[in-house]
């Protein structure tokens, strides 16, 4: 337990109280941070966020006893954030078809029919057979009426049927 004059000092601003303060602490929270995103790179880089977070909001701590809640509170925050910005980054193209495994086998002619949809018509696409996901998540990572999804992708593969036929497979 850390002595709460030096919290209260870093709670009036006192940067070396802070930087003490982010020091006792570290281990624990690289462990947090580490636990929720499986990543060194991305563990550090939390642990970097988590210090200018706390070098801007320390003053807002009311109870100094509690300053180990607070920045275990922030660093699961943190943690969550970048979680939900690795899902909402979509992959490159090629980088999608990069990730089918090598024993499926990979048509050139489908690839092909796939370039011709729009963008929203190979997401779909790739969500529901790539990543096997359901209708329902679909629908709640685009935010779309899980019936609009269905939709979508009856439009969509119709028009992939359309292409098949076109180009003879």
């Amino acid at each position: 337990m850390l002595e709460e004059p030096l919290v209260r000092a870093a709670i009036k601003g006192n940067q070396e109280a802070v930087i003490a303060l982010l020091e006792h602490y570290k281990s624990p929270l690289y462990r947090i941070a580490y636990s929720y995103l499986r990543n060194e790179h991305d563990a550090v880089e939390a642990m970097q966020e988590l210090s200018y977070r706390c070098f801007r909001s320390i003053h807002t701590v009311k109870e100094p006893r509690y300053i180990g809640t607070w920045l275990t509170r922030i660093m699961m925050n943190i943690c969550r954030d970048m979680l939900r910005k690795k899902k909402r980054e979509l992959p490159s193209e090629v980088e999608r078809y990069e990730q089918i495994p090598y024993e499926q086998p990979l048509d050139v002619e489908w690839l092909d029919s796939l370039s011709a949809l729009d963008e929203q018509q190979r997401e779909l696409i790739y969500m529901k057979y790539v990543e096997d996901r359901t209708n329902a998540a679909i629908a709640k990572q685009l935010k779309l009426p899980e019936g609009t999804v269905k939709s979508k992708l009856h439009y969509t593969l119709r028009k992939l049927r359309h292409l098949f036929r076109e180009e003879g497979l």
